[in-house]
């Protein structure tokens, strides 16, 4: 009892320290800012390595970089940290997505209108892995998710009709933005570049794309490379709800997806 007493204290620090580790490298996971980060903890091991060798001049060198490397450290990841900042001081992640009027409900209701206008979409939502490369490369938006704001966007001969709208949290966070186009054999030639670009974005990253057909109108998921075609609101609702629940309850989301890719396959292999 003495022995466990006295260990609960280092225990303790090093499980704050794994977890600090832990979700600055998930915060900075998929962003340029991650290529830094992991050159300033090359520089912190060179540093540790000359100490323990008892190389002085580079002690000395490495020592005076640190001193200023805080300051440029601050100034780096300044944008990062706000946001970092501003997300401990919000209520849950997952709060903003399921209650009534939120992410997936607002979301739910822009295809349904956007599929009856037969008005192409693409629409990403980041999850563990950061979408940041991909949010550079489209129109910063950072704007609440609302059913009228994502309606406007895709409405055709407008600057922000092509490329996909990128959500984060509870909020727009870039529109117009380019993601890598999957080379998948198996997607068939009739689905567009709108598709292909949804696949090829959950084949880098965890992010759920929900896509709506400008020629037929349809509504499809992407998930880990696989697509889920022809759903109405009640299934696209299940998917995201399922997708976005905690991990324990995320199974039956899974096996709708599987299921559906397993009839897609089937159906595009017939001659």
């Amino acid at each position: 009892m003495a022995l466990l007493l006295s260990l609960w204290r280092p225990l303790l620090e090093i499980l704050f320290i794994w977890l600090l580790v832990y979700y600055v490298i998930r915060f900075f996971q998929g962003t340029r800012a991650m290529q830094v980060l992991m050159g300033l903890i090359m520089v912190a091991v060179i540093f540790n390595i000359a100490k323990l060798l008892g190389l002085n001049t580079i002690n000395w060198v490495l020592t005076k970089l640190f001193a200023v490397g805080v300051v440029a450290f601050l100034i780096i990841f300044q944008p990062e940290l706000r946001r970092a900042l501003a997300r401990i001081g919000q209520n849950t992640f997952l709060s903003g997505y399921l209650k009534k009027g939120g992410t997936v409900d607002e979301l739910i209701q822009s295809c349904d209108h956007l599929s009856r206008n037969k008005t192409g979409a693409l629409i990403a939502l980041e999850r563990d892995i950061g979408l940041k490369n991909y949010i550079e490369s489209g129109m910063i938006l950072d704007a609440k998710v609302s059913r009228e704001l994502l309606i406007t966007l895709f409405q055709p001969n407008t600057p922000t009709h092509d490329g996909g709208i990128i959500i984060v949290g509870d909020r727009i966070a870039a529109c117009g933005a380019l993601f890598p186009l999957s080379q998948n054999p198996d997607i068939p030639r009739v689905l567009g570049t709108r598709h292909r670009a949804a696949v090829g974005l959950t084949e880098e990253s965890d992010a759920v794309c929900v896509i709506v057909s400008e020629e037929t109108g349809s509504v499809s998921v992407a998930v880990h490379g696989k697509l889920t075609r022809n759903l109405d609101a009640e299934g696209l609702s299940k998917v995201l709800t399922n997708l976005f629940r905690p991990a324990e309850n995320r199974a039956p989301a899974m096996e709708f997806i599987e299921k559906n890719w397993k009839v897609f396959r089937e159906r595009t292999s017939r001659p």
